[in-house]
């Protein structure tokens, strides 16, 4: 008669783990896959010690990696939270999830909270390697507390979960807020430009037009694809990443398209067309020297395309030029018939803009403005008579005034004053 085996709760959910389907791209994470690598080495610790220590070690130095720090719980939960899976996507997408998925995705989620709750000291009694007289002097995690829709009834969970997904989106739409298109995929990015509408300085008309348009849009109204044009360094650019910083808890995002790939445009939308957030695709410093393949794709994409810009989507622009194509005098010269209708093609592409605002250089009074905003921003308000004199000079070795030249100013300064030197 074969001798009845009963398992033990690690190895017990070791199984379960294992059995992971809706919610089983969490196993591909680092952490949680070192998770469930030492969970089976536990399985055969007393045959082979080396494996269950080097599993351990592999998966708090993991831990030690996610935030938070060494939560077992949030590294676990959070994981689940980011996932991109089958009801992950029904849910932020708003279709109805199949009772089937349904159930596999709560009984994912339970055995993930199960996991979760293991603490290391049960780990350790599971592998059995007290009774060789080993003594338990390993790296110990803490159980945590799971992600917040992962909290309090179980049974309120799933739910919750789908909320999170109806609101935030899903997987890496989710996580991150600043994309990149390159090798026709979507890329996040993991250290976006931290720029804050407060830091910038001036420019509070043009700037509001901007604004107001990205509010229209985030609240469901109609909106106008928008070219910042204008003066280098006058916050063009930073105006769009302090924008996506404002508002991105409100379910913008940013999608920074290169000009070399807008014949790409097509692949992109058919990515996110159908996602809950609102995307702004970013196509920075843009400009032609000729009418090439992108330009007529961009203005395929602006209006009149085949492949038609979905509602959740906006263009953002920046360019230095207002017509955002060079042009020439010897391009006005030649012997075409109706020269006057190929200017005219020539200029139509920035017409296609909704919205274009101007950001033009700062005569002297507004660049001593911006420079006293900075430095009261700075609590470098006492050295002001000295940061003004200095400011002139500084912008006319650098070629011209601009917040950024100002920046720049104040950065230089500040330094200065804080390592006790003169300003000048």
């Amino acid at each position: 008669m074969m001798e009845e085996t009963i398992m033990n709760p690690v190895q017990t959910i070791t199984l379960k783990l294992s059995s992971l389907s809706i919610y089983r791209g969490i196993l591909e994470h680092p952490a949680p896959k070192a998770f469930h690598h030492l969970l089976i080495a536990a399985g055969h610790a007393q045959t082979h010690p080396l494996e269950f220590y080097q599993a351990w070690g592999d998966f708090f130095a993991e831990l030690c990696r996610q935030a938070p720090m060494d939560s077992l719980a949030g590294c676990l939960t959070q994981a689940a939270l980011y996932d991109e899976n089958t009801f992950a996507i029904s849910s932020a997408a708003g279709k109805p999830v199949s009772p089937a998925i349904r159930a596999a995705a709560q009984r994912d989620l339970s055995i993930i909270l199960q996991a979760s709750a293991i603490t290391p000291e049960q780990l350790w009694e599971a592998s059995g390697l007290s009774a060789l007289g080993l003594p338990f002097d390993l790296p110990c995690w803490n159980s945590g507390s799971p992600v917040e829709p992962l909290q309090g009834e179980f049974s309120l969970c799933l739910d919750a979960m789908s909320a999170y997904y109806q609101d935030h989106g899903c997987g890496i739409y989710a996580r991150y807020r600043a994309f990149i298109w390159r090798n026709r995929e979507i890329q996040p990015v993991r250290s976006p430009d931290p720029t804050s509408l407060d830091e910038l300085k001036g420019y509070e008309y043009p700037r509001s037009l901007v604004v107001n348009n990205t509010l229209s849009f985030l609240n469901g109204l109609p909106a106008n694809n928008c070219l910042l044009y204008g003066d280098r360094g006058t916050g063009k650019s930073s105006t769009v990443k302090a924008i996506l910083n404002e508002y991105y808890a409100k379910g913008l995002r940013v999608i920074e398209m290169p000009k070399e790939y807008l014949m790409d445009f097509p692949y992109l939308v058919n990515q996110i067309a159908t996602l809950p957030m609102k995307f702004i695709i970013f196509i920075d410093d843009l400009s032609f020297s000729k009418q090439d393949d992108t330009y007529a794709s961009l203005k395929a994409v602006l209006e009149g395309g085949v492949a038609a810009r979905p509602a959740n989507t906006l263009i953002y622009a920046t360019s230095n030029r207002r017509h955002l194509l060079r042009e020439t005098f010897s391009d006005r010269e030649g012997d075409e018939v109706h020269r006057g209708d190929t200017i005219q093609e020539s200029l139509s592409l920035a017409d296609r803009f909704g919205l274009s605002v101007n950001f033009s250089q700062p005569d002297k009074a507004h660049f001593l403005e911006i420079v006293r905003q900075l430095a009261l921003q700075r609590d470098l308000g006492d050295y002001l008579p000295e940061l003004e004199k200095g400011a002139e000079q500084w912008a006319l070795q650098r070629g011209g005034r601009s917040p950024r030249c100002a920046r720049q100013y104040m950065n230089a300064c500040e330094a200065k004053i804080k390592l006790g030197k003169p300003i000048s």
